[in-house]
């Protein structure tokens, strides 16, 4: 879990950012699992790191259900998809 979030799931800072979303035609969506987006804050954290990658031209993040979809232009890498989340603090499971 990051370390800007308590046990219970709640944020210790009030930095919040929203879900990118940008519509592809030819784009590949993946849906994965997080563990620990529990808060705007968590959210924004995880849609920052993985919409910076190459290739990801949209993220969606859902807090409490730790589900991020995420839209490529060409197909996914999910080990780099999973590094990153990693860094950024949070637990990958996987898709879901």
């Amino acid at each position: 879990m990051s370390s800007c979030c308590t046990p219970d799931g709640s944020c210790q800072t009030t930095d919040t950012a929203p879900a990118t979303t940008t519509a592809v035609g030819d784009g590949h969506t993946v849906t994965y699992k997080v563990d620990g987006i529990g808060s705007a804050h968590c959210q924004g954290v995880v849609t920052k790191a993985v919409g910076a990658l190459d290739d990801v031209v949209a993220v969606e993040v859902e807090i409490g259900t730790g589900l991020v979809t995420v839209t490529t232009g060409g197909a996914p890498d999910d080990a780099l998809i999973a590094s990153t989340v990693d860094e950024a603090g949070y637990d990958f499971t996987g898709r879901a």
